[in-house]
């Protein structure tokens, strides 16, 4: 069994920096994970914690069922893949490949199957004889990750790979890393702060913020029910607009001091209940912001035209509702005239509430 498990691990550095602030969670045997954040989350740190590039401040971290804080990295039987490739530019693909067996004083043969049938998996094999600067920024990651495909660890450990691609080549690598972790059936344990990446990668990815982890779930759920403003705002894009306001008996929603309201069903009213006369905060995500309300009776609000941005498959629209900037996801032939005044509808069964001292999800 080749699981991750974290039990209220911390890191602090000098300072009393709390890089990692006492996190618990469990990445299941043949999982692919993903850790996500922005800059300076702590989510390097975490993934340095589990190879043993750094020691917990506290707690307990197991891979399978072995405690491994005392354990030193080349005995954690993990593999790891960088951002930057780090592969030896006057060997070939192949001697990158082998150079972890051949320290390990593996039998020629066994060297030459596994590099071999790693290239196979990774559609490199007529590239073996190549040096790095004769391939491409997409073939060298490859023999990166075939270099740690050979180690047949435990573990993979994957810190940003596919930071220095194109997007093309992230496209069609992402879809390949997903592949080849299936074919593999092994854990993966990977690190992004791209969150499209860790959307369409992870089985469940975890949101975490200056060394807290904030939520752990599937991609939809992370999306349809974030726990909070941050993971409501990181997750998606574009972004989730966030207006605030106050929530009054009528029952209605308003905003700016009252410039301009939104209507709410009783049933919202009964569940923010507590939050009446009191200010709060709505989210709505760009794409249940409507042109029309199809018969429903949706609440309705005017807002004037910003500026469009024609994305080919959609349009974005930047609306100004008094003062609130607001983004609408829109069919790509609707072309609105800017400084235009349009009625929109918004999705009811798709609002959000967050409070506003707290910024956690009403639910």
């Amino acid at each position: 069994m080749s699981r991750v498990f974290f039990d209220q691990v911390s890191k602090i550095y000098e300072k009393n920096v709390n890089a990692v602030d006492n996190i618990t969670f469990e990445v299941k045997d043949k999982e692919f994970f993903v850790l996500v954040g922005p800059s300076g989350c702590g989510k390097s740190t975490t993934l340095r914690l589990i190879a043993g590039l750094e020691e917990p401040t506290k707690g307990k971290i197991f891979i399978g069922d072995r405690l491994v804080n005392d354990v030193p990295p080349k005995d954690r039987d993990i593999a790891m893949v960088f951002q930057n490739y780090a592969l030896y530019p006057h060997m070939t693909a192949f001697d990158n490949m082998a150079f972890g067996l051949k320290m390990r004083k593996f039998a020629k043969g066994e060297i030459e199957n596994r590099v071999s049938q790693a290239a196979k998996i990774l559609n490199i094999s007529h590239l073996l004889n190549r040096k790095p600067r004769a391939l491409s920024g997409g073939e060298r990651q490859r023999v990166a990750v075939g270099r740690a495909i050979v180690r047949n660890p435990k573990v993979f450990l994957f810190d940003e790979p596919l930071s220095n691609l194109d997007a093309k080549l992230r496209v069609q690598m992402r879809a390949e890393l997903s592949q080849i972790q299936k074919k593999l059936q092994t854990t993966v344990f990977y690190v992004t702060h791209d969150q499209v990446e860790a959307m369409t990668l992870g089985q469940r990815i975890g949101v975490m913020k200056d060394g807290k982890l904030l939520q752990i779930s599937d991609a939809m759920t992370l999306y349809d029910a974030p726990v909070n403003k941050f993971v409501a705002s990181f997750i998606g894009s574009p972004p989730m607009n966030f207006v605030e306001g106050v929530i009054k008996n009528e029952p209605k929603i308003m905003f700016d001091g009252n410039v301009f309201g939104v209507q709410l069903s009783s049933q919202f009213i009964l569940k923010l209940g507590p939050y009446i006369n009191q200010n709060i905060i709505m989210g709505i995500r760009p794409e249940d912001i409507l042109l029309n309300d199809g018969g429903r009776n949706l609440p309705k609000f005017q807002a004037s035209v910003e500026m469009t941005e024609p994305m080919g498959n959609e349009t974005i629209v930047y609306l100004r509702a008094a003062s609130n900037r607001l983004m609408v996801r829109v069919p790509a032939r609707y072309q609105p005239t800017v400084t235009e005044n349009i009625n929109f509808y918004i999705n009811s069964e798709k609002i959000h509430f967050f409070d506003k001292i707290t910024e956690q999800a009403i639910r």
